[in-house]
């Protein structure tokens, strides 16, 4: 349920939050998933996460390590667990009290934001608050976040509906998913993009599949921008791309693609966002 691991995104130490101790449970099934299949008797418990998650801190202090972030990832879609919510609070207590350096983080697919509470839950946390607002702030200002608040790091693999069925094998339509993602990033509670770029059946993302996942994300700036829709928050603030590492009980349906192509999508976003006047931008991981 709590486990320790040294993160090349977190770059450190970073404690992970695993809410399907018991088997996988995803709502995508991308063919790069490094977990494999398997089933186990242990039962998530909060009390056992609460108890687990003060132990690996405190030894983590007491060895002189300094934690990253605290991150809820582990065998499935975080939001997909009725006690996401409930863990989600006690991460944050408990990360306050213990290691206040640290980040609070979520792992997510982006297809709990078609529920509405969670929409509501995500947005509020990414914020430091802990209902939704009641109206948006005054005309012209501008609320930083607190740094504080949920890090959330939401994957989008594909600008189209093609990829998006090669790379996370959903039961949602692309347009479904990525109109609440804009609507997210309207929203202006702050956020990551976290994508994928692999090859799947020994082909690279297409010419077109590219153009389209250029276009989408800076369409996600846009809310940040100075005089955008007024939201008084900050929406996209990066992007993450990043390539296949790890095993995959599919191997070798899924190959890591060259690590320049990586950095040439990279720096082709970077200029857009650059010319939209947006101050995300995409690193390589």
């Amino acid at each position: 349920m709590v486990y320790p691991v040294y993160s090349r995104r977190s770059r450190g130490l970073s404690v992970g939050i695993n809410l399907f101790p018991d088997r996988k449970l995803c709502s995508f099934n991308c063919p790069y998933c490094e977990v494999f299949p398997f089933s186990t008797g242990i039962v998530f418990s909060p009390d056992v996460m609460k108890a687990a998650l003060c132990s690996c801190l405190r030894e983590a202090h007491e060895e002189g390590r300094p934690v990253r972030d605290i991150c809820f990832s582990g065998n499935g879609e975080p939001t997909m667990s009725p006690d996401f919510p409930e863990a989600l609070k006690t991460a944050k207590d408990i990360r306050d009290d213990l290691a206040p350096g640290a980040k609070l983080v979520l792992i997510t697919n982006g297809t709990g934001l078609l529920d509405d509470s969670i929409f509501s839950l995500l947005a509020a946390s990414a914020e430091n608050r802990d209902v939704p607002p009641e109206k948006p702030p005054p005309a012209g200002r501008r609320q930083t976040p607190p740094e504080t608040g949920l890090d959330i790091w939401l994957k989008l693999d594909a600008g189209t509906e093609d990829w998006y069925r090669k790379m996370d094998r959903p039961g949602i339509a692309f347009e479904r998913l990525a109109g609440r993602i804009k609507a997210f990033a309207a929203a202006g509670a702050p956020f990551t993009i976290q994508t994928m770029v692999c090859r799947i059946h020994g082909a690279l993302p297409p010419p077109e599949e590219e153009a389209a996942w250029l276009e989408l994300v800076t369409a996600l700036a846009v809310p940040s921008l100075p005089g955008a829709p007024l939201t008084g928050r900050q929406g996209l603030r990066a992007v993450q791309i990043y390539g296949k590492a790890r095993p995959a009980p599919e191997d070798p349906l899924a190959e890591a693609a060259p690590k320049e192509v990586l950095e040439r999508r990279a720096e082709a976003l970077n200029g857009m966002l650059e010319t939209a006047g947006s101050a995300a931008r995409a690193e390589v991981y």
